[in-house]
C-alpha cells in the first residue's frame, strides 16, 4: 500500500481512561489512530471519537501473534506509523503471601513485556518516519502503596526499558515515558481535600497526560529522548509528614 500522507499512531490501553484521551487528543490533532484494548467495547469508544481516521482492534498486547497482526493492520491501513503510545496496564492487588504467581507473571505480561513486543515489532516502520515511542508508566516506579508488588515492579521496568530503548533505537526512534500520579478517570468521587493535597491544586486529567504525550511525538520534542516525564501535581516532590 502507498504510504499516506497523515501521521499514523498506534495507541494500546486505549478504551477508557488515558489511553483513551491520548487516542482522541491525537486524532484532534489530525493524526490516524489506532486504538487497542482488550476491552469489547472498544469499538463503541473508538466511534465515539467521531473521526474516520480512527481504527479499533480488540487484541492482547502481552501475545506476540497479536502484536505482529495488529502493528500489520497499521502498516497495510496507513503504510506508515510515527507514533507507538504502550499506554496498556493492568493491576493485581494482594498480599505478597496471596499474590499467586501466575497473576505477577499476567501482570508484568500486560505492563512491561507488552511494551518490548511492541517496540520490537515495529521498530522498522517508527525509524522510516523516525518517530517516537511513549511508555505509560506511574510514580509507582518511584513510591508505593502496601500489596502492588506486582504493579510497581512493571512500572520501574518500563521505566528502565524506556532509556534502554532510546538508546538501542536511537537516533531514528526516540522513546520517552510519562509516569502519571493520581489522574481523575471517573472512577471515583473526588473530594476537596484530594484536590487540595496536591501541589498544583488539583488531581490530574487523562487530559494532561494527553497533552504531553502529543508534544513528545510531535516536533518540537526532536531533541528529547530517553527521559521520564513525571505528571502528578508535584506529589511525589512534596515531603508529608504524619
Amino acid at each position: 500500500m502507498a504510504r499516506s500522507e497523515t501521521p499514523s499512531a498506534l495507541v494500546t490501553g486505549a478504551a477508557r481512561g488515558i489511553g483513551r484521551a491520548i487516542a482522541a487528543r491525537l486524532a484532534g490533532d489530525g493524526w490516524s489512530v489506532h486504538m487497542v484494548d482488550l476491552d469489547d467495547e472498544l469499538h463503541a469508544h473508538a466511534d465515539g471519537l467521531m473521526n474516520g481516521g480512527v481504527r479499533a482492534y480488540v487484541a492482547d498486547v502481552a501475545d506476540a501473534a497479536a502484536v505482529d497482526r495488529v502493528v500489520s493492520a497499521v502498516e497495510r491501513s496507513d503504510g506508515r506509523l510515527d507514533g507507538l503510545v504502550a499506554n496498556a496496564g493492568i493491576m493485581h492487588r494482594a498480599p505478597i503471601e496471596d499474590l499467586e504467581p501466575a497473576h505477577w507473571d499476567r501482570v508484568l505480561a500486560v505492563n512491561l513485556t507488552s511494551t518490548f513486543l511492541l517496540a520490537r515489532r515495529a521498530r522498522g516502520l517508527l525509524a522510516a518516519t523516525r518517530g517516537g515511542i511513549v511508555t505509560i508508566g506511574s510514580t509507582r516506579a518511584h513510591m508505593s502503596e502496601p500489596d502492588t508488588e506486582a504493579y510497581a515492579a512493571s512500572k520501574g521496568g518500563l521505566v528502565a526499558l524506556t532509556h534502554a530503548l532510546a538508546v538501542s533505537l536511537g537516533p531514528a526512534i526516540r522513546v520517552n515515558c510519562v509516569s502519571p500520579g493520581w489522574i481523575d478517570t471517573g472512577a471515583e468521587t473526588l473530594t476537596g481535600e484530594d484536590h487540595a493535597q496536591h501541589p498544583a491544586g488539583r488531581v490530574g486529567t487523562p487530559a494532561d497526560v494527553a497533552a504531553l504525550v502529543a508534544y513528545l511525538l510531535g516536533e518540537e520534542s526532536r531533541f528529547v529522548t530517553g527521559a521520564e516525564w513525571v505528571v502528578d501535581g508535584g506529589m511525589t516532590r512534596k515531603m508529608i509528614y504524619v
